[in-house]
């Protein structure tokens, strides 16, 4: 399927969507009033960008405040790794997330759980190997989670390492998330000057950034506004 093909599977009146995670202070998301991007996200897993569900309310209480150029605030999105559904259920008493993003080995019977349990969107999301000889076997893992979440993002193995994986891949998973209907993000390894290849490539549902738009380890507003410009402008 060619790139323009794509576009038009996915819509010319929506481009692809675009999530900025890993924020941990108030002045960045400020600073970000007014972008035309989708969603922030919060990591909640171990990690240099873990914050703890007091902040994330705090956060999410200025995320609220924010103005895309659609006139909306982005939706706010928790990163999460083999979560219990208690341990969901406390973390949300405190950060009242619209999605909550599993990328562990939760199993679908946990996504219909999280969902129906907290009302929130289930976004699922697959790590790609370079390694893997199978491609089509990778991306049939998709179809056990049909019914049962909002969307899909693939990454590169191990998350937040700042490196790509095959590209190649990703029209396999395309298909796979649009036979069950939902949209298919794409991260690892984005950044400003790579993006808009992928996006014209690939037309993937939405992109996912957090690495890739950061400076000594932390989020750089002109970075974000950047890599915002060059996925708009595909």
């Amino acid at each position: 399927m060619s790139a323009a093909e794509k576009q038009d599977n996915r819509g010319t009146s929506n481009p692809a969507r675009i999530k900025i995670c890993g924020l941990r202070d108030a002045a960045t998301i400020r600073e970000m009033n007014g972008l035309p991007f989708d969603e922030i996200g919060f990591v909640f897993a171990p990690s240099k960008r873990q914050v703890s569900p007091e902040l994330a309310g705090t956060l999410i209480e200025e995320t609220r405040k924010l103005r895309a150029q659609s006139g909306l605030a982005p939706s706010t999105v928790g990163v999460f790794v083999n979560p219990s559904l208690q341990e969901l259920q406390s973390v949300l008493a405190s950060a009242p997330l619209d999605v909550v993003q599993l990328h562990g080995e939760e199993s679908p019977e946990l996504c219909a759980q999280v969902k129906e349990a907290l009302n929130v969107q289930v976004w699922k999301v697959f790590s790609v190997k370079d390694t893997d000889g199978d491609v089509s076997s990778g991306a049939s893992r998709l179809e056990a989670y049909a019914g049962v979440v909002d969307g899909f993002l693939i990454d590169t193995a191990g998350g937040g390492t700042g490196q790509t994986f095959a590209w190649h891949v990703i029209d396999r998973y395309m298909e796979a998330a649009a036979a069950i209907g939902v949209p298919l993000y794409v991260a690892g390894g984005l950044h400003p000057d790579n993006v808009a290849d992928l996006v014209n490539q690939y037309a993937p549902s939405g992109v996912d950034v957090s690495s890739g738009v950061e400076t000594d380890g932390l989020k750089d507003i002109h970075k974000i506004r950047l890599f915002v410009e060059r996925v708009r402008s595909v």
